[in-house]
């Protein structure tokens, strides 16, 4: 049985209420949609292709804002559009980690 996306990138949305750090402080939101509607204009989105989607918490609070690329299992830290840009382009669309970019 193969997978529905080549790959799915996952992007930490949550909002937390008790003070403590939480991805969407940091753009979260913001760095989804500029995902998604980037692969959109590429025509890279959908079946067979890429999937780009938004989660609430994925446990990983301290590092955030965090992404998540499957089948793979890498987990991101990204800051800005250009953190992004090197994410799609490399990981998602070629299968390059982007090392600098890697939580352990």
């Amino acid at each position: 049985m193969s997978n529905f996306y080549k790959r799915h990138i996952f992007f930490c949305n949550n909002v937390r209420t008790d003070g403590k750090q939480c991805c969407s402080e940091n753009n979260a939101k913001e760095m989804y949609r500029y995902a998604k509607d980037k692969c959109r204009a590429s025509g890279t989105l959908g079946k067979g292709k890429l999937g780009v989607s938004e989660s609430r918490c994925l446990g990983r609070c301290e590092n955030g804002p965090v992404a998540v690329v499957y089948p793979d299992n890498i987990w991101y830290q990204y800051i800005d559009e250009e953190d992004i840009d090197e994410i799609m382009e490399s990981h998602m669309d070629k299968g390059e980690i982007v090392n600098r970019l890697t939580i352990k």
